[in-house]
């Protein structure tokens, strides 16, 4: 069995739409999506804004429940788990976001929010700041920032050291699984090839499993091993990142294809 199995996994949203009658419509954000994630792979899904891409993965994170369909991980049917085991559950399981600044509280210190994260895993570190300390500087180091700045807020750094920070948030409960949801959209093109190789040497270093969710098809066949195209909460082509991107078969891959902007991101 893969490492993560999505299972015909569909959510369904109601809209009421009329001013003086109401008609009940439904929208099919996640439509019977079935896709299998090997361990320590790096999985891109990639398709056009409102696909479903966001959908699915709040589906994977259990932040949504399914309208019918499963997430396994590790052989583990998350829905069947008490909410108590999926808390614990989730320190496995940990999402990058696009925009950090909006993702990091403006009102805690870089200390403060990893020691946070590093404290779901590691409890008995509350009261013993010694071992605490060491492992927020660890982390900080891990993601290429020096650990003399913890005690900073995030309105002091520079858009890409606060994706750095995002990082290191989500590195700290250990997880085994990350889940990017556009992380170097709103960064600059210089700063964005800095967090893909980032993303890759922590994917290797700590043998992690990704999926990594962008519209940009020239950013992912950069980090992925393999694509998947999404539209209209479908899953409409899979296949190898140079294969898809040289070959794609689907429109939509197509049409992302010849979106792509004039810049090239290197292979090494």
């Amino acid at each position: 069995m893969s490492y993560l199995e999505l299972e015909n996994l569909t959510r369904h949203f109601v809209k009421k739409e009329g001013v003086f009658v109401k008609r009940k419509t439904t929208v099919k954000a996640v439509d019977g999506v079935s896709l299998s994630i090997e361990k320590g792979e790096i999985l891109g899904l990639v398709g056009e804004s409102g696909c479903g891409k966001s959908t699915l993965s709040r589906l994977v994170m259990q932040l949504l429940a399914p309208t019918s369909g499963s997430v396994v991980l590790e052989g583990e049917r998350l829905a069947d788990l008490p909410r108590d085991e999926i808390r614990k559950r989730r320190r496995d399981f940990q999402m990058i976001f696009q925009d950090p600044y909006a993702s990091l509280n403006p009102r805690m210190t870089v200390f403060s929010t990893l020691a946070e994260a590093i404290l779901t895993r590691h409890p008995e570190w509350k009261d013993d700041s010694d071992p605490l300390e060491k492992a927020v500087s660890k982390l900080m180091e891990r993601v290429g920032l020096d650990s003399r700045y913890v005690r900073k807020y995030p309105h002091e750094f520079s858009g890409g050291q606060r994706q750095r920070i995002a990082i290191a948030r989500a590195l700290g409960p250990e997880p085994k699984l990350i889940l990017a949801d556009e992380p170097v959209s709103a960064l600059d093109v210089s700063i964005q090839s800095q967090i893909l190789n980032l993303l890759r040497q922590l994917r290797d270093e700590l043998d992690l499993t990704m999926i990594f969710i962008s519209h940009d098809l020239s950013v992912v066949r950069y980090i992925a091993d393999r694509i998947a195209v999404m539209d209209e909460g479908k899953i409409v082509e899979v296949g190898e990142a140079n294969s898809l991107f040289e070959d794609p078969k689907s429109e939509t891959a197509k049409t992302l294809l010849a979106a792509i902007p004039k810049i090239a991101y290197g292979t090494g």
